[in-house]
Protein backbone atom coordinates (compact mmCIF):
# COMPACT_ATOMS: atom_id res chain seq x y z
CA UNK A 1 0.00 0.00 0.00
CA UNK A 2 3.01 2.13 0.80
CA UNK A 3 3.95 1.74 -2.62
CA UNK A 4 1.05 3.21 -4.25
CA UNK A 5 0.73 6.21 -2.44
CA UNK A 6 4.60 6.61 -3.31
CA UNK A 7 3.66 6.62 -6.89
CA UNK A 8 0.27 8.52 -6.13
CA UNK A 9 2.72 11.47 -4.39
CA UNK A 10 4.67 11.39 -7.98
CA UNK A 11 1.69 12.55 -9.45
CA UNK A 12 1.76 15.42 -7.69
CA UNK A 13 4.22 17.74 -9.23
CA UNK A 14 5.24 21.18 -10.45
CA UNK A 15 4.85 19.99 -14.08
CA UNK A 16 1.02 18.65 -13.44
CA UNK A 17 0.35 22.04 -10.94
CA UNK A 18 0.91 24.41 -14.06
CA UNK A 19 -1.38 22.12 -16.04
CA UNK A 20 -4.08 22.87 -13.29
CA UNK A 21 -3.58 26.42 -13.47
CA UNK A 22 -4.85 26.60 -17.13
CA UNK A 23 -7.66 24.57 -16.03
CA UNK A 24 -8.43 26.61 -12.71
CA UNK A 25 -7.93 30.17 -14.56
CA UNK A 26 -10.93 29.02 -17.00
CA UNK A 27 -13.35 28.06 -13.74
CA UNK A 28 -11.84 30.98 -10.91
CA UNK A 29 -11.01 33.94 -10.31
CA UNK A 30 -7.28 34.46 -9.07
CA UNK A 31 -7.79 35.25 -5.13
CA UNK A 32 -6.43 38.77 -4.02
CA UNK A 33 -3.25 38.81 -2.18
CA UNK A 34 -3.67 41.92 0.29
CA UNK A 35 -1.10 43.86 2.15
CA UNK A 36 -2.50 44.78 5.84
CA UNK A 37 -1.06 47.44 7.26
CA UNK A 38 -2.49 48.01 10.73
CA UNK A 39 -1.74 43.67 11.22
CA UNK A 40 1.98 44.36 9.92
CA UNK A 41 2.20 47.33 12.67
CA UNK A 42 0.89 44.95 15.09
CA UNK A 43 3.29 42.20 14.18
CA UNK A 44 6.35 43.85 13.04
CA UNK A 45 6.05 42.09 9.78
CA UNK A 46 4.97 42.51 6.36
CA UNK A 47 1.95 40.58 6.69
CA UNK A 48 -0.13 39.52 3.20
CA UNK A 49 -3.37 37.69 3.94
CA UNK A 50 -4.30 35.38 0.66
CA UNK A 51 -8.04 35.32 0.61
CA UNK A 52 -8.88 31.66 -0.37
CA UNK A 53 -12.15 32.45 1.03
CA UNK A 54 -13.49 34.85 -1.42
CA UNK A 55 -13.38 31.84 -4.03
CA UNK A 56 -17.24 29.99 -5.14
CA UNK A 57 -17.85 27.77 -2.44
CA UNK A 58 -15.52 30.18 0.35
CA UNK A 59 -12.85 27.86 0.47
CA UNK A 60 -9.62 26.79 -1.46
CA UNK A 61 -10.93 23.44 -1.78
CA UNK A 62 -12.74 24.55 -5.22
CA UNK A 63 -9.44 24.71 -7.07
CA UNK A 64 -8.64 20.99 -6.88
CA UNK A 65 -12.39 19.99 -7.40
CA UNK A 66 -12.16 22.26 -10.66
CA UNK A 67 -8.98 20.92 -11.93
CA UNK A 68 -10.56 17.00 -11.15
CA UNK A 69 -13.33 17.78 -13.25
CA UNK A 70 -11.87 19.02 -15.60
CA UNK A 71 -10.43 15.59 -17.80
CA UNK A 72 -12.81 13.15 -15.62
CA UNK A 73 -12.44 9.81 -16.81
CA UNK A 74 -16.29 9.16 -18.71
CA UNK A 75 -16.69 5.91 -16.93
CA UNK A 76 -16.39 8.36 -13.35
CA UNK A 77 -18.71 10.59 -15.55
CA UNK A 78 -21.31 7.70 -16.12
CA UNK A 79 -21.21 6.38 -12.73
CA UNK A 80 -21.02 9.41 -10.52
CA UNK A 81 -19.12 10.37 -7.73
CA UNK A 82 -19.62 10.07 -3.83
CA UNK A 83 -17.87 12.43 -1.15
CA UNK A 84 -17.58 12.35 2.97
CA UNK A 85 -17.59 15.45 4.38
CA UNK A 86 -18.44 18.26 7.55
CA UNK A 87 -18.39 21.00 4.65
CA UNK A 88 -15.69 22.55 2.07
CA UNK A 89 -14.44 19.13 0.15
CA UNK A 90 -18.24 18.63 -0.23
CA UNK A 91 -19.42 22.14 -1.23
CA UNK A 92 -16.39 22.12 -3.68
CA UNK A 93 -16.90 18.79 -5.48
CA UNK A 94 -20.73 19.63 -5.76
CA UNK A 95 -20.15 23.49 -7.19
CA UNK A 96 -17.77 21.53 -9.66
CA UNK A 97 -20.21 18.81 -10.55
CA UNK A 98 -22.75 20.75 -11.38
CA UNK A 99 -21.04 22.69 -13.86
CA UNK A 100 -20.36 19.85 -15.41
CA UNK A 101 -23.80 17.90 -14.90
CA UNK A 102 -22.45 14.84 -13.06
CA UNK A 103 -23.84 13.51 -10.29
CA UNK A 104 -22.71 13.89 -7.15
CA UNK A 105 -23.50 12.64 -3.88
CA UNK A 106 -22.45 13.75 -0.47
CA UNK A 107 -22.08 12.08 2.79
CA UNK A 108 -22.27 14.27 5.65
CA UNK A 109 -22.57 13.31 9.96
CA UNK A 110 -26.06 13.42 11.01
CA UNK A 111 -25.09 16.29 13.02
CA UNK A 112 -23.74 17.88 10.26
CA UNK A 113 -24.24 22.12 10.02
CA UNK A 114 -27.71 22.70 8.59
CA UNK A 115 -26.87 25.88 6.75
CA UNK A 116 -23.26 23.92 5.22
CA UNK A 117 -25.91 21.06 3.98
CA UNK A 118 -28.04 23.37 2.20
CA UNK A 119 -25.37 25.32 0.64
CA UNK A 120 -24.51 21.53 -0.96
CA UNK A 121 -28.32 20.58 -1.91
CA UNK A 122 -27.98 24.77 -3.68
CA UNK A 123 -25.28 22.74 -5.95
CA UNK A 124 -27.33 19.93 -6.99
CA UNK A 125 -25.43 17.22 -5.19
CA UNK A 126 -27.72 14.91 -2.93
CA UNK A 127 -27.64 15.12 0.53
CA UNK A 128 -26.72 11.42 2.42
CA UNK A 129 -27.00 11.73 6.48
CA UNK A 130 -25.29 8.56 7.73
CA UNK A 131 -22.51 8.49 10.92
CA UNK A 132 -21.57 10.67 13.80
CA UNK A 133 -18.36 11.34 13.10
CA UNK A 134 -16.33 12.02 9.34
CA UNK A 135 -14.65 8.43 10.25
CA UNK A 136 -18.32 6.54 10.04
CA UNK A 137 -18.96 8.92 7.10
CA UNK A 138 -15.57 7.89 5.10
CA UNK A 139 -16.62 4.32 6.04
CA UNK A 140 -20.33 4.94 4.71
CA UNK A 141 -18.29 6.23 1.10
CA UNK A 142 -16.39 2.75 1.18
CA UNK A 143 -19.65 1.12 1.25
CA UNK A 144 -21.22 3.03 -1.20
CA UNK A 145 -18.41 2.90 -3.63
CA UNK A 146 -18.20 -0.85 -3.30
CA UNK A 147 -22.19 -1.32 -3.66
CA UNK A 148 -23.67 1.33 -5.60
CA UNK A 149 -20.65 1.69 -8.25
CA UNK A 150 -19.93 5.37 -7.32
CA UNK A 151 -16.70 6.95 -7.56
CA UNK A 152 -15.49 8.00 -3.89
CA UNK A 153 -13.23 11.02 -4.25
CA UNK A 154 -10.85 11.16 -1.72
CA UNK A 155 -9.77 14.77 -0.41
CA UNK A 156 -6.54 14.00 0.62
CA UNK A 157 -5.44 11.21 -1.45
CA UNK A 158 -6.22 12.43 -5.28
CA UNK A 159 -3.66 14.35 -6.68
CA UNK A 160 -5.78 16.06 -9.28
CA UNK A 161 -7.13 17.45 -6.05
CA UNK A 162 -3.56 18.33 -4.73
CA UNK A 163 -2.25 20.27 -8.10
CA UNK A 164 -5.21 21.90 -8.15
CA UNK A 165 -5.12 23.38 -4.95
CA UNK A 166 -1.23 24.05 -5.18
CA UNK A 167 -2.38 26.74 -8.14
CA UNK A 168 -2.98 28.92 -4.95
CA UNK A 169 1.00 29.01 -4.11
CA UNK A 170 1.96 30.22 -8.08
CA UNK A 171 -0.36 33.29 -6.97
CA UNK A 172 1.44 34.06 -4.55
CA UNK A 173 4.62 33.38 -5.67
CA UNK A 174 4.09 35.36 -9.32
CA UNK A 175 2.52 38.30 -6.39
CA UNK A 176 5.06 38.07 -3.97
CA UNK A 177 8.31 36.60 -4.64
CA UNK A 178 9.97 37.97 -2.13
CA UNK A 179 7.67 35.94 0.65
CA UNK A 180 9.95 34.14 3.67
CA UNK A 181 7.09 32.49 5.51
CA UNK A 182 3.80 31.12 4.53
CA UNK A 183 1.50 30.05 7.40
CA UNK A 184 -1.53 27.68 6.55
CA UNK A 185 -3.39 25.47 8.29
CA UNK A 186 -4.06 21.72 8.48
CA UNK A 187 -6.57 19.00 8.87
CA UNK A 188 -6.26 15.88 6.49
CA UNK A 189 -2.91 18.04 5.28
CA UNK A 190 -4.22 18.33 1.47
CA UNK A 191 -3.71 22.38 1.17
CA UNK A 192 -0.41 22.47 3.15
CA UNK A 193 0.94 19.83 1.03
CA UNK A 194 -0.35 21.75 -2.09
CA UNK A 195 1.75 24.92 -0.90
CA UNK A 196 4.48 22.41 -0.02
CA UNK A 197 5.14 21.26 -3.28
CA UNK A 198 5.12 24.52 -4.86
CA UNK A 199 7.67 25.81 -2.43
CA UNK A 200 9.71 23.02 -2.93
CA UNK A 201 9.49 23.84 -6.83
CA UNK A 202 10.08 27.52 -6.62
CA UNK A 203 12.09 28.39 -3.32
CA UNK A 204 12.99 26.16 -1.01
CA UNK A 205 14.11 28.59 1.15
CA UNK A 206 10.77 29.68 1.83
CA UNK A 207 9.66 28.48 5.58
CA UNK A 208 6.17 26.60 5.50
CA UNK A 209 4.56 27.19 9.13
CA UNK A 210 1.62 24.91 9.42
CA UNK A 211 -1.30 25.41 12.44
CA UNK A 212 -3.18 22.97 14.13
CA UNK A 213 -5.81 22.79 17.04
CA UNK A 214 -4.25 21.45 20.06
CA UNK A 215 -6.97 19.31 20.77
CA UNK A 216 -6.18 17.28 16.99
CA UNK A 217 -2.42 17.47 16.75
CA UNK A 218 -2.57 14.86 14.06
CA UNK A 219 -0.03 16.32 11.97
CA UNK A 220 1.66 17.76 14.18
CA UNK A 221 2.53 13.89 16.62
CA UNK A 222 3.45 12.48 13.01
CA UNK A 223 5.37 14.93 12.31
CA UNK A 224 7.37 14.83 15.96
CA UNK A 225 7.07 10.72 15.78
CA UNK A 226 8.56 10.73 11.63
CA UNK A 227 5.16 9.04 11.11
CA UNK A 228 1.70 8.80 10.25
CA UNK A 229 -0.28 8.39 13.46
CA UNK A 230 -3.87 8.57 14.43
CA UNK A 231 -4.38 10.91 17.84
CA UNK A 232 -7.32 9.93 20.00
CA UNK A 233 -11.07 11.53 19.68
CA UNK A 234 -11.68 14.57 20.54
CA UNK A 235 -13.95 17.71 19.93
CA UNK A 236 -12.26 21.42 18.55
CA UNK A 237 -14.63 24.15 17.60
CA UNK A 238 -12.60 24.03 14.16
CA UNK A 239 -14.36 21.32 12.24
CA UNK A 240 -11.63 21.88 9.39
CA UNK A 241 -9.09 21.00 11.64
CA UNK A 242 -10.93 18.15 13.26
CA UNK A 243 -8.57 15.17 11.75
CA UNK A 244 -7.73 12.64 13.77
CA UNK A 245 -4.88 12.11 11.18
CA UNK A 246 -3.47 13.44 8.11
CA UNK A 247 -3.82 11.78 4.65
CA UNK A 248 -1.25 9.44 3.43
CA UNK A 249 0.10 11.65 0.51
CA UNK A 250 0.14 14.67 2.32
CA UNK A 251 2.22 13.29 5.18
CA UNK A 252 4.82 11.99 2.44
CA UNK A 253 4.79 15.55 1.13
CA UNK A 254 5.01 17.38 4.11
CA UNK A 255 7.02 15.51 6.70
CA UNK A 256 10.18 17.03 5.90
CA UNK A 257 8.79 20.10 4.34
CA UNK A 258 7.13 22.41 7.17
CA UNK A 259 9.33 24.77 9.11
CA UNK A 260 7.38 24.63 12.76
CA UNK A 261 3.48 23.21 13.29
CA UNK A 262 1.55 25.98 15.66
CA UNK A 263 -0.83 24.40 18.02
CA UNK A 264 -3.44 26.48 18.67
CA UNK A 265 -5.64 26.57 22.20
CA UNK A 266 -9.78 26.40 21.60
CA UNK A 267 -9.66 29.98 22.76
CA UNK A 268 -6.69 31.20 20.27
CA UNK A 269 -8.62 29.35 17.04
CA UNK A 270 -11.51 31.36 18.24
CA UNK A 271 -10.28 34.66 18.36
CA UNK A 272 -9.07 33.90 15.13
CA UNK A 273 -12.33 34.87 13.81
CA UNK A 274 -12.40 38.10 15.34
CA UNK A 275 -8.82 39.14 14.55
CA UNK A 276 -10.46 38.63 10.20
CA UNK A 277 -13.04 41.04 11.33
CA UNK A 278 -11.13 43.23 13.29
CA UNK A 279 -8.30 43.69 11.32
CA UNK A 280 -9.32 42.72 7.58
CA UNK A 281 -13.20 42.63 7.76
CA UNK A 282 -14.05 39.28 6.14
CA UNK A 283 -15.51 36.27 7.75
CA UNK A 284 -13.45 33.87 7.94
CA UNK A 285 -14.24 30.11 9.70
CA UNK A 286 -12.46 28.92 12.43
CA UNK A 287 -10.19 26.99 10.58
CA UNK A 288 -10.36 29.72 8.09
CA UNK A 289 -8.92 32.48 10.48
CA UNK A 290 -6.54 30.04 12.18
CA UNK A 291 -3.35 31.05 10.20
CA UNK A 292 -3.83 34.24 11.01
CA UNK A 293 -4.14 33.29 14.68
CA UNK A 294 -1.18 31.70 14.74
CA UNK A 295 0.41 34.63 12.82
CA UNK A 296 -0.26 36.94 16.10
CA UNK A 297 0.68 34.10 18.65
CA UNK A 298 4.43 33.10 17.15
CA UNK A 299 5.12 37.38 16.59
CA UNK A 300 8.35 36.96 17.56
CA UNK A 301 9.45 34.12 15.13
CA UNK A 302 8.09 35.98 12.50
CA UNK A 303 9.73 40.00 13.06
CA UNK A 304 11.51 41.09 10.03
CA UNK A 305 9.30 38.90 7.16
CA UNK A 306 7.46 39.07 4.54
CA UNK A 307 4.44 36.46 5.56
CA UNK A 308 1.63 35.54 3.58
CA UNK A 309 -1.21 34.03 5.82
CA UNK A 310 -3.62 31.86 4.04
CA UNK A 311 -7.40 32.68 4.97
CA UNK A 312 -8.40 29.23 3.88
CA UNK A 313 -12.10 29.53 4.00
CA UNK A 314 -15.01 31.84 5.16
CA UNK A 315 -18.41 29.58 6.14
CA UNK A 316 -19.50 30.53 9.05
CA UNK A 317 -23.01 30.40 9.59
CA UNK A 318 -24.61 33.24 11.87
CA UNK A 319 -25.35 31.41 14.81
CA UNK A 320 -22.40 30.76 15.08
CA UNK A 321 -20.61 33.83 14.69
CA UNK A 322 -23.00 35.53 16.89
CA UNK A 323 -21.62 32.73 19.83
CA UNK A 324 -17.82 33.26 18.83
CA UNK A 325 -18.12 37.23 19.33
CA UNK A 326 -20.26 37.47 22.33
CA UNK A 327 -18.41 34.41 24.08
Amino acid sequence: MSRLYEQLADQVNMLEIFKARKKVEQALHRTQLIYYKRISDELGAAIHVKHENHLPTNSFKVRGAVNFMADLDPSIEERGIVVGTRGNHGLAVAWAAQARGILCNVVVPVDNNPEINAAILSYGAQIIEHGRDFYEVQDYCEELAENAGYYYLRQGNEPKLLNGIATMGLEIFEELPQVDTVLMPIGGGSGCAALGKVIQGINPHVDLIGVQAAQMPSFYESWQQGKKVTVAPADTVADGLAARSVYEIPFMILHNRVKDVVLLTEEELLEGVRLALRYTQNLAEVAGAAALAAAFKIKHQIAGKTVVVVMTGGNLGMTRLSQILHC
